[in-house]
């Protein structure tokens, strides 16, 4: 067996001599606090790391969670051009009046399944009749002269209801607003 000898590991100086128990010191706690300083820079990029992730992951639940709100925004838009007719439907009085009240009754019954959805869905009309206008909430489309200055700038008639979904406005109302008229 051959013997086993103990080794040892000599530290030299740049020019080769043999490092002195004080220098071989200095040298180590030098070693150690580089050593320190990147342990404390990768905790702290760790702690980034994972701050930055924790930031990331709840950004993306609320993009999902507001993705999923509005992923029905695009069919209730077309489904309001139906709620629409169905109104200007029931305007013409004349010929309304003239169905088969058997008719007339389904298709209410179908207008009344179909704001029941949009119930469903929190799809709110917007009030807009004798309200103050708001270019958020109405887009004028006609202006109706007045001699009542309490009546200047607010919603005469509603042309097309307006409809907002959870809070968002997804279809202003198109409205004819009072103006006061100016004098000549």
């Amino acid at each position: 067996m051959a013997e086993e000898k103990d080794l040892e590991f000599v530290e030299e100086t740049e020019d080769g001599s043999e490092l002195t128990g004080e220098q071989a010191v200095k040298k180590l706690r030098e070693k150690l606090e580089l050593s320190q300083s990147e342990r404390q820079e990768f905790l702290e990029t760790s702690q980034r790391l994972r701050a930055d992730y924790v930031n990331l992951k709840r950004e993306t639940e609320s993009s999902q969670i507001e993705l999923i709100k509005f992923a029905n925004q695009k069919l209730l838009l077309d489904l309001l051009g139906l709620a629409d007719n169905f109104e200007l439907a029931f305007a013409n009085k004349n010929a309304w009046e003239q169905a088969p009240p058997e008719w007339r009754q389904g298709v209410e019954q179908i207008y009344q399944k179909l704001r029941e959805l949009f119930k469903q869905y929190q799809l709110e009309e917007i009030a807009a009749l004798n309200q103050p206008f708001d270019p958020e909430q109405h887009q004028a489309l006609a202006t109706l002269d007045t001699d009542n200055p309490e009546q200047d700038n607010t919603v005469a008639e509603v042309i097309q209801k307006g409809y907002k979904l959870h809070s968002k406005i997804i279809r202003p109302a198109g409205v004819k607003i009072y103006q006061v008229k100016l004098a000549k």
